[in-house]
């Protein structure tokens, strides 16, 4: 049960963080979503950064990874949202921003995952 609590407040948290990022980051004259992308990013460099934690210090389950990995860098990233933007693009026939948003989300956020792991694992050595 107190796995559930951790989960849920740091889910909180990062939908929290997220929607502040929104509202100070404003959208593109383009219509390019700045604020998701960024949101994305931070969510996976971090994640990256617990990782390397996580692993090096067989914490996978523990209290502190549950809040921060699972609860806010859960909430924090935004695929529903990253979903949605896109489909918006696609009806709207906004193909190239379309293109750009889905490959600068998919390969930026796999990108800052590894970047994250490689800082944690360089900070530690």
């Amino acid at each position: 049960m107190k796995s559930l609590l951790y989960v849920f407040l740091g889910g909180g948290l990062g939908s929290l963080f997220r929607f502040l990022l929104s509202k100070f980051l404003t959208t593109s004259k383009s219509g390019f979503p700045w604020s998701t992308l960024l949101a994305n990013f931070v969510g996976c460099l971090m994640i990256g950064i617990l990782l390397g934690w996580a692993v090096k210090n067989n914490n996978l389950r523990s209290d502190l990874y549950l809040l921060l990995a699972v609860g806010f860098c859960g909430g924090l990233t935004t695929f529903s949202t990253f979903s949605l933007e896109g489909l918006s693009f696609l009806r709207s026939g906004d193909y190239l921003i379309f293109i750009s948003y889905s490959l600068a989300s998919i390969l930026g956020g796999v990108a800052f995952v590894g970047l994250g792991h490689y800082l944690f694992r360089l900070a530690n050595s």
